[in-house]
């Protein structure tokens, strides 16, 4: 049974994602969550980073909307096929999160290029913080890892995954990739897979955090459908609302990053 630790609603601060905006987030810090206690925080719109539980909690903005496919009606776009193919060379590894020196590489390059290409405020990743944020012991942790075998060097690890599982739900966390590999589109094929792992499990829904429309970073999750949408911000003993999001064409998607606001991970 979960036991809360602290609970806090922050004070208004710069947002990562929208420059002109204030942001404020809503954390649980909790321990003994299991998989059924947070798939009650997640369908009404929760996320997970490590022990740390969170949601938007902004006064005047709700561009951040809830996102999760439902995987009994998704069909991939020509795109989302294209990225597949590329990747059908590299195999898939799915497991519990680990902490380990590749790793860590991986997330330097990945976010050292972030860095370049976007601005992204710089992000010293340690092997304890990784391990507080993306390895945290949880019964629904998983960890999807891609690896080059064609790599004259030996097998590579060139995409990582970081996702829930629940009973009824598959959460994609985080995700990060070796940069050299950017056009197989593996942030694309990394969805497409886990809505097929999902569908050969029998979960219904595959989560994808927040819809940032106005992001960079965050509206190409606007470009899987079907998929449905969170009506605003339910309390924790209220019955969540999904509606399906209306069938109009989406923003030109892109290359996947974070998951879940940026602030929760770098602060």
């Amino acid at each position: 049974m979960a036991v809360l630790l602290a609970h806090e609603v922050e004070p208004p601060r710069p947002c990562s994602y929208l420059p002109d905006r204030e942001a404020s987030l809503e954390t649980l810090l909790m321990r003994n969550v299991t998989a059924q206690e947070y798939e009650h925080l997640l369908v009404r719109g929760w996320r997970r980073f490590g022990p740390q539980y969170f949601r938007p909690a902004c006064a005047a903005c709700n561009e951040c909307v809830s996102l999760r496919v439902p995987v009994a009606g998704f069909t991939p776009n020509r795109s989302q096929r294209r990225a597949r193919a590329a990747c059908a060379h590299l195999r898939v590894e799915v497991g519990p999160p680990r902490v380990d020196e590749e790793r860590l590489a991986l997330y330097r390059a990945w976010h050292a290029e972030r860095e370049a290409s976007r601005e992204w405020e710089a992000s010293e990743l340690g092997a304890r913080e990784y391990s507080l944020q993306f390895a945290f012991p949880h019964p629904s942790a998983r960890e999807v890892a891609w690896y080059d075998d064609s790599d004259p060097a030996g097998p590579k690890l060139v995409g990582l995954g970081l996702c829930d599982e629940t009973p009824h739900a598959w959460s994609a966390v985080y995700f990060f990739y070796d940069p050299a590999y950017a056009r197989l589109s593996l942030g694309k094929a990394s969805v497409l897979f886990q809505v097929e792992l999902a569908r050969e499990r029998g979960i219904p829904y595959v989560y994808l955090g927040y819809r940032v429309l106005a992001c960079d970073s965050l509206r190409y999750k606007a470009g899987f459908r079907p998929h449905e949408l969170l009506e605003g911000r339910p309390a924790l003993d209220a019955p969540p609302e999904w509606r399906a999001a209306p069938d109009a064409p989406a923003p030109a998607p892109d290359a996947p990053g974070p998951v879940g606001p940026e602030a929760v991970r770098s602060r």
